[in-house]
């Protein structure tokens, strides 16, 4: 995915917005074959989609760390998206995409030195399909920080429920001047808080605002450190993307946890 990102390091603008969703639905014929043949700029797609994704991840954690005290439901929510968009962008890693518009799920492979596409019919909900992705692929399988997005259990898309679809939240404090000293204090304090088993969000706890922010910060460093253990230093497309240059310098990309990372086995 990210051999021909490299080459142009840090050069490389991202593909221009639904262009990783516009070439599937363009290569996909109608009716849909279940296996495809296509091309390394498809591959290549998915991985700038997974970054960009990730990156979106590390947005939405700095707006909800940034609305704790002034909005608990919009910081509820941020933070909810911010674990989403890193489930999201390790499902486009290991090669998943929902193709929404067609009820498709494609699933990219390497069989027989070939580049090769799967397809199948899906009409799994998005914030099941993509949780549920990872939650199954090593290593992420047994994992307690990445576990099914079931509405029927307790779960992160539980709590987002309480936010946005209860009647009487009731939970709006005097509106405060966003700081960023206090943005600065409030991620030095969720990083440094020890993690022995990732606490879910919990609905009946709203907002659960600590655990909410604990588990996003924790999602996103493991995304990055997959990358990282995965590509090395050689990729330069990775290197100039794994700090982002609008993400303020205090953000810890190392949190505290006495959970031992799984071991990621796969060739560089």
């Amino acid at each position: 995915m990210f051999a021909g990102l490299s080459k142009a390091g840090a050069s490389l603008r991202f593909p221009p917005r639904d262009s990783l969703a516009s070439r599937l639905d363009a290569i996909i014929p109608n009716p849909i074959q279940p296996s495809l043949r296509v091309d390394r700029d498809l591959f290549q797609l998915f991985a700038t989609a997974s970054v960009e994704m990730w990156q979106r991840a590390v947005h939405s954690f700095l707006i909800s760390a940034s609305l704790t005290r002034a909005s608990p439901i919009w910081s509820s929510v941020a933070g909810y998206y911010s674990s989403h968009y890193s489930i999201r962008a390790l499902a486009h890693l290991l090669g998943y995409f929902q193709l929404r518009r067609r009820h498709l799920t494609v699933k990219l492979d390497v069989a027989a030195k070939q580049l090769v596409c799967h397809v199948s019919r899906g009409k799994t909900r998005e914030h099941q399909f993509y949780w549920e992705t990872v939650e199954a692929e090593p290593p992420f399988s047994g994992d307690p920080l990445f576990t099914p997005n079931k509405e029927e259990t307790e779960s992160d898309a539980r709590h987002r429920i309480a936010a946005n679809y209860f009647d009487h939240v009731d939970n709006y404090p005097q509106f405060e001047v966003l700081d960023e000293a206090y943005l600065k204090a409030r991620i030095e304090h969720i990083a440094a808080i020890e993690v022995l088993d990732p606490p879910i969000p919990r609905a009946s706890h709203f907002p659960d605002l600590e655990n909410v922010q604990i588990v996003a910060l924790h999602r996103l460093v493991r995304y990055r450190t997959f990358v990282d253990d995965s590509l090395g230093k050689s990729n330069r497309f990775w290197t100039s993307n794994r700090n982002p240059d609008w993400c303020p310098t205090y953000l810890p990309f190392n949190v505290n946890t006495s959970q031992a990372l799984p071991e990621i086995e796969q060739s560089r």
